[in-house]
């Protein structure tokens, strides 16, 4: 005589489930032919998108907030360097709203160079370069014949920001600050470390190899020598006999120096 069916449990039929599955029967498969491409009612046809989504891509366009351009008004820009580093700081369009992390530049105005770097080292304070990299360049200040407290020192970028994606801030109008702060601090020479500052400053860095350009900026011209970022020149002692050569050409100078 038959017992009683026995009844399974949810275990049960988990555990029958993953016997299959681990056996590699994990699809079910048939070959009735089934009408994916085409519906025979107007039941089954989709329903429509919501409003939302279906919304013109002109109209979703003009609803989305336009990127606020680096920099601001113009017309509010400080006009003297004294006035520069207080702006810098607290420009909200300059890092889109952010100002925490924010490092101001440093030295003289009418400086005999301005040394420009893409960006603060990611230990800086209130001190721009106050790291590796700022004893690197110290170094390289003192073999080239400059006193640190001599030279103005400034970033492209307000704080330390991984992987900056220079096009993009070009669009958005950081070459013109850039530019402006240039033109105030108002330097004999200007020293460019990063070839991806370059184009903003109206330079293609595909000629930085034949010739030193100059800066030119509302019809004021000073020289400037395009080189590698500081951690790059450290690297390969190649690249540092490489710029001191160039060095040496760009100022003019007969200094012997070490880096």
């Amino acid at each position: 005589m038959e017992g009683p069916t026995p009844q399974l449990t949810p275990q049960d039929v988990a555990a029958a489930f993953g016997w299959w599955r681990d056996a590699g029967v994990d699809l079910d498969f048939s070959d009735e032919v089934l009408p994916w491409l085409t519906a025979d009612k107007d039941d089954d046809a989709p329903a429509p998108l919501p409003a939302a989504f279906t919304a013109p891509r002109a109209q979703i366009e003009a609803q989305a907030p336009s990127e606020q351009k680096i920099g601001g008004d113009r017309a509010a820009w400080p006009t003297a360097l004294e006035h520069f580093a207080d702006w810098w700081l607290t420009e909200p369009s300059l890092d889109a709203g952010q100002v925490r992390g924010r490092v101001p530049p440093r030295g003289p105005a009418r400086a005999p160079l301005m040394v420009l770097v893409a960006q603060p080292e990611p230990t800086d304070g209130e001190s721009l370069l106050s790291g590796p990299e700022g004893v690197f360049l110290t170094a390289m200040l003192a073999a080239m014949g400059h006193a640190p407290e001599q030279v103005y020192l400034a970033a492209a970028l307000p704080r330390h920001t991984p992987l900056p994606d220079w096009d993009r801030l070009g669009a958005q109008g950081l070459g013109g600050v850039l530019c402006h702060h240039v033109r105030l601090a108002a330097p004999q020479r200007l020293l460019v470390l990063g070839s991806g500052i370059l184009p903003l400053l109206g330079h293609d860095p595909a000629q930085n190899a034949q010739i030193s350009p100059l800066f030119n900026h509302e019809g004021w011209t000073i020289p400037m020598m395009p080189a590698f970022e500081l951690p790059a020149i450290a690297a390969r002692p190649a690249r540092k006999a490489g710029f001191w050569n160039r060095w040496l050409e760009f100022s003019g100078s007969g200094l012997n120096g070490d880096l």
